[in-house]
């Protein structure tokens, strides 16, 4: 699930060149697409959760609202900025809910309870342990700080645009980086 809405998101987002004329503003437009939910960012993420085949509908309503909260309340600081004649190093602290923190306790409390997620024919439903995770992600309010080295490149027309972000730098905007990965 959080695989796909990553790559989606960031081929929407890397794209965008909102004629920026710095580097650390083509960083700031970057993340502000994220927290001001910008109508694409939004029309990815629904059809991404709508793919979701594990999700019932109020499952993925769920988590529709999730992610909106997560990219409302990410909070960003520039560090610094090193520039070069046509490429730059946007050094910025990005603050999320730790969302992989929840989901982490949720496994563990499958691995401990999973009698809990049995049906009446005493067989595992995963419609359950679904339900019990998104309930914690959703009261999750544990955050943590990452920081993120955007690069990002002057194109043909003089503007400043992110280059593509590793998979690790999309798991800490979403809350989901663990560092032994």
């Amino acid at each position: 699930m959080k695989k796909v809405l990553l790559i989606v998101l960031m081929m929407l987002l890397v794209g965008c060149s909102c004629n920026k004329s710095t580097a650390k503003s083509a960083v700031e437009d970057f993340l502000d697409q994220y927290r001001n939910l910008s109508a694409s960012v939004v029309g990815d993420m629904d059809d991404v959760v709508d793919a979701e085949e594990n999700l019932n509908d109020e499952q993925k309503d769920k988590y529709r609202d999730i992610l909106r909260k997560q990219y409302t309340d990410l909070t960003y600081e520039i560090i610094s900025e090193d520039y070069d004649d046509s490429t730059a190093i946007v050094e910025t602290k990005i603050t999320v809910y730790n969302l992989g923190k929840a989901q982490n306790e949720a496994s563990e409390y499958l691995n401990e309870h999973s009698e809990e997620f049995y049906d009446e024919n005493n067989e595992y439903d995963l419609s359950k342990f679904l339900d019990y995770k998104l309930d914690l992600m959703q009261m999750n309010t544990d955050t943590v700080s990452y920081t993120i080295n955007f690069n990002v490149e002057k194109n043909e027309d003089g503007v400043w645009q992110v280059v593509e972000l590793s998979q690790s730098d999309l798991e800490k905007i979403h809350g989901i980086y663990e560092e032994n990965e």
